[in-house]
Parts: structure tokens; C-alpha cells; sequence
């Protein structure tokens, strides 16, 4: 379908075309190459870490952080059901059993009250998530963390240059997990990262990522043998890839800049429909806006009115423990009341940098109409 107003666009410009032009005319180091460590050394002081390894994919980062973890059979790790299902499903793919924490309301994130009721003894890790770039309780959470002794591993796919009173988002827990995906801040249309102060977890992530294959040295580039020690995987960014996010990057201030100040015209557009209301952000938090989230009263009625208008909007998320993989196959059977509650309310509304004033006026004018145009 042709929209009239996409749910995202891209931002890109003629950097990133040249960026990636650049590393295929050197007609070498496609998949392996220096553009993959310059990126980590700029998401690494970028977001205020020691050390980063990129991969194909948030999925895989957030796969690769748990074997390095150490986290395995046996083990329970606290995850939300208000979520894309990647971050319940990563406990699984180490044979560790996730297990549901209800949210709170205000950012959408863990409710620590909920996280510590869900401890027991089997419990190894919490992996909370910072939805559509606004942080989570995390502060509280690592307390809990803490005191019980977890790991603490964040969730920060949609939150790159979240912050909370200047201290960002991937710096509070043991690791944490950036995604590269087309609709997220910046991006190298898929990829990943984990960024940590852990020394030895950063060795590990770069074993997973390769094959258990020490490496001093480009693969490619040298006859040395270079042995394996460990059972790993082919979770590889490429060259390629590395070189659009290497120009991606460079613009991430101006357009989490844009965003927000779209952010702020659509909410002052809406403010006065009364059967919407956006999410509010708690005082000293520092939202980017990978997602521009509302409440709506009759949510599936408004979103086929958007649709019908040419207007794209998505639920996210449904609860995870609801699908058919958690509850019919995996038999969960939990209640979680306002990840529930929320998940029957929210409705995502088109947000990127280049969004217009013209297509805020539409999204807000298509809204009224719909409500029959009522006003506080």
C-alpha cells in the first residue's frame, strides 16, 4: 500500500551512500574489515562504555549476551510480555526459562515492584527493555538487581541516546543490547550491538560472534591459522553494514533532535482530544522517540479509520505470554494486568526526523475526525 503518511522513513543522505560506496569500490573486506572496529569504537563513545562488538542483529546481540553471561539450562531470567517476542525468546535459545514480570503504566517498562515478587532461587538475570526510546525504571531495577545478586542485562533496542539526568541508557546494567533494524534511531538496515565495561564478557561476545575463532587478526587478510576454541556462531556484522552505520552515527544527535521536536508539535496537536492521551515522560528522563505511542479510547476502531485514510499505525505490543507460542505450545498461563491493559490501548502513530508539520496536521486532523472531532 501506498501511504499518504508511513508509519517511518529512513533518514539517510548522500553520506551513507557514499560511506558504503566507498568500502564495495575497495573491492575488499565485504564481510570482515576496519570500518566494523571504527563503528564499535564510536558506539562505544557514543554511549559511554569501555568496549562494543556489533552483530547481524539485535536478536543475535541479545543471543550472544546470555552464553556469555554464562546464563543456561535451569536458569529463570525476569523479561516483559510488553515487548518485541526477541527479548522473551533469548532465555530459550540458551535453554533458560523466561519468566513474565508485569509493566508499570508511565514508560511502559518493567514495574520493579512486579520484577522482585517474580525472584526465586533459579532467578539469573533481569533483562528489562526501554520502550520506544523512553527509559524504563531501570534505576530502581538495578537496586533490585543488586540486592539479589542478577545480572542485569538492558533491553535498549528502540533507546540509543536515551538517558536518564545524563546517564544513558546501556551504561546502568552488566551489558546491554542496541538495535540497528530500519525503523530504529539510526541504522544499518538490520544489525546489532552490545555494549558492557566487562573486559571478559567483551572476549566472549567476540568468540560467540565467529565461530569460537581467536582472532588476533582479519580472517581474510592473513594466512596465519587462527584456532577454535569454543562453540560459536556466524552473528557477524558486515563490512558493508558497518559502513552505514559509520555515517548513521555521525547525524545521531540531529536526528534524535528532530524527532523530538516532532515528538512535541504531534503532542501539541493532540493535546486536545480527550480520548487520546500521549505517553508522558517522567521529569529527567530523555525520550528519543524511536516510537511516538499514544492511548486511545475504541483503539481498533481508530486504527482502521488511520488505515482507511492512508495513515499507517501499529500496535506495539501485543503481550508475548498471549501469543499462540507461549500460551498454546509453551502452556504459560500468567495474568499480567496493565501490560494487558496497556497492550488493549496503545496505538504507535507514524514518527521519523523528516516528518512534516503537514503530515502532523493530517495524523492529528484524521484522529478528531474520527472522536467527531470533541475537544477537552
Amino acid at each position: 500500500m501506498n501511504w499518504k503518511v508511513p508509519l517511518f522513513k529512513i533518514y539517510w543522505d548522500e553520506s551513507d551512500v557514499s560511506s558504503v560506496k566507498s568500502t564495495i569500490e575497495r573491492g575488499m573486506n565485504w564481510a570482515i574489515g576496519p570500518e566494523v572496529k571504527a563503528f564499535e569504537l564510536k558506539i562505544a563513545e557514543y554511549s559511554k562504555t569501555h568496549y562494543c562488538v556489533v552483530f547481524n542483529s539485535g536478536t543475535s546481540a541479545l543471543h550472544a549476551q546470555l552464553l556469555a553471561h554464562g546464563i543456561s539450562q535451569g536458569d529463570e531470567v525476569i523479561v516483559p510480555s510488553f515487548t518485541f517476542i526477541a527479548t522473551a525468546n533469548a532465555p530459550l535459545f540458551v535453554d533458560a526459562q523466561p519468566v513474565f514480570a508485569d509493566i508499570e503504566a508511565e514508560t511502559c517498562g518493567l514495574d520493579p515492584d512486579d520484577v522482585e515478587e517474580k525472584i526465586t532461587e533459579k532467578t539469573r538475570a533481569i533483562i528489562p527493555v526501554h520502550f520506544g526510546g523512553c527509559p524504563c525504571k531501570i534505576r530502581e531495577i538495578k537496586e533490585i538487581a543488586e540486592d539479589h545478586h542478577l545480572l542485569l542485562i538492558e533491553d535498549a533496542a528502540e533507546a540509543f541516546g536515551a538517558h536518564i539526568e545524563g546517564i544513558r541508557m546501556g551504561t546502568v546494567g552488566n551489558s546491554a543490547m542496541f538495535s540497528f533494524c530500519q525503523n530504529k534511531i539510526i541504522t544499518t538496515g538490520d544489525g546489532g550491538a552490545v555494549v558492557t565495561d566487562m573486559k571478559d564478557i567483551y572476549e566472549r561476545l567476540k568468540l560467540i560472534r565467529s565461530h569460537g575463532r581467536a582472532e588476533n587478526t582479519d580472517y581474510f587478510s592473513s594466512a596465519e591459522y587462527m584456532d577454535y576454541i569454543q562453540l560459536g556462531y556466524n552473528f557477524r556484522m558486515s563490512n558493508i553494514t558497518a559502513s552505514l552505520g559509520l555515517s548513521q552515527i555521525d547525524k545521531v544527535d540531529m536526528i534524535i533532535q528532530r524527532r523530538r521536536e516532532n515528538a512535541a508539535y504531534l503532542t501539541s496537536k493532540l493535546e486536545n482530544i480527550v480520548q487520546v492521551e500521549p505517553l508522558h515522560v517522567p521529569q529527567g528522563y530523555f525520550h528519543v522517540y524511536q516510537m511516538y505511542t499514544i492511548t486511545a479510547e475504541k483503539r481498533d476502531e481508530l486504527l482502521q479509520h488511520l488505515v482507511h485514510n492512508g495513515i499507517m499505525a501499529k500496535v506495539y505490543f501485543h503481550p508475548v505470554h498471549k501469543s499462540h507460542f507461549y500460551e498454546k505450545q509453551l502452556r504459560y498461563k500468567e495474568t499480567l494486568q496493565v501490560t494487558e491493559m496497556m497492550s488493549s490501548q496503545v496505538l504507535t502513530l507514524p514518527m521519523y526526523p523528516h516528518l512534516t508539520e503537514a503530515e502532523m496536521e493530517v495524523i492529528a486532523t484524521t484522529i478528531g475526525e474520527f472522536y467527531g472531532g470533541s475537544k477537552s
